[in-house]
């Protein structure tokens, strides 16, 4: 079962599940399978998953960008939000997990949006926007490697359309960036990205304490 979002006791987490999050066996099937994992704590919570879908479609979102799949939750219920003719490129560099990530797709008969993309994903970002795609993005979500979160913000940036969403996982990092005590190279990452984003007059944006902590930053017209 996916941890509690930041904050929240187990009792207020299932409370909350039970009358925020319309579930369908698939997704629990998908997150009870990735539970029993190592690295189970990267997937995203439930209600960040809810959160998410009900982003996409609300800004009608058609293009999509991924950073970080792992088991595939997050990709699945944003391709599921997107129409018909709407596309998710996936990065990740682990063939393993995602071969989870592609049952799990398929057996929700979404497997047709996304176009996964093994490989370095600063790689795949940067062949985006050698290929013209600067602008032609609606929304990314960026969960992987801390120390390159300020590259995938910059691309993501890039690749986004004026008014295009970037959502950015573990913001809080299960409360090390408030501990001063804490000084690695991912907590430091994840520190200098949000100053960075406070102050970023190419965005708006709001930090929410969903999941591990999740940044919504809006590409300015």
């Amino acid at each position: 079962m996916s941890r509690a979002s930041i904050g929240l006791s187990p009792e207020l987490s299932d409370y909350l599940r039970g009358v925020a999050v319309r579930d369908s066996g698939l997704h629990l099937r998908l997150r009870n399978e990735t539970a029993k994992l190592p690295g189970a704590g990267m997937q995203i919570s439930p209600e960040q998953g809810e959160l998410m879908a009900l982003l996409v479609r609300l800004m009608g979102a058609r293009r999509c960008l991924e950073v970080g799949v792992f088991t595939g939750y997050s990709a699945l219920v944003v391709a599921e939000a997107l129409p018909a003719d709407g596309r998710l490129v996936a990065c990740d560099v682990n063939a393993e997990t995602t071969a989870i990530a592609k049952r799990y797709w398929h057996e929700a008969g979404v497997a047709h949006k996304i176009d996964l993309r093994i490989a370095p994903a600063l790689d795949t970002l940067n062949g985006l926007v050698d290929k013209g795609q600067a602008g032609r993005f609606d929304f990314a979500f960026i969960d992987a490697d801390k120390p390159n979160y300020d590259a995938y913000y910059e691309r993501a940036l890039k690749l986004l359309r004026p008014g295009g969403l970037v959502a950015i996982d573990n913001v809080l990092w299960s409360g090390a960036v408030a501990d001063p005590a804490k000084d690695d190279a991912n907590t430091n990452a994840i520190r200098a990205l949000n100053r960075k984003i406070h102050a970023d007059a190419r965005v708006t944006c709001a930090m929410l304490p969903v999941g591990d902590g999740l940044t919504l930053a809006r590409k300015q017209g």
